[in-house]
């Protein structure tokens, strides 16, 4: 739960939750967050057992861990309303489709390894 206390770790957690699979580079864009400050939030949600990650090529891929899912999901229901929460959210959307996130890099047969 004290990972929860943060609010930037909210907004990574609702990222993952709403849009799923995100690299450190795509988080930095939309949360405008230095690298060094999103690696120490990230580090600190994986190892308070709510995030896993997969190597593909140059790029770290993360997302929730299957057991995290619920625990965030009952979170999200009292902060989705959240005016910056909302504000990432478009900034993702924006992002995607502009492809410049770096999910819309990565070749579609390697993809299809992450995702299933």
């Amino acid at each position: 739960m004290k990972a929860l206390g943060d609010p930037s770790r909210v907004r990574i957690l609702n990222l993952l939750y709403l849009r799923e699979h995100l690299t450190i580079s795509d988080l930095e864009f939309i949360l405008d967050f230095t690298q060094t400050k999103t690696s120490r939030h990230i580090m600190y949600l994986k190892h308070a057992g709510m995030l896993v990650s997969h190597k593909l090529d140059q790029w770290v891929i993360y997302d929730l861990k299957e057991e995290a899912i619920e625990l965030i999901g009952r979170f999200h229901a009292f902060v989705e309303k959240d005016v910056q929460l909302l504000k990432d959210l478009k900034t993702y959307d924006t992002l995607f489709s502009n492809r410049e996130l770096s999910l819309n890099k990565i070749e579609p047969s390697k993809w299809k390894k992450i995702i299933g």
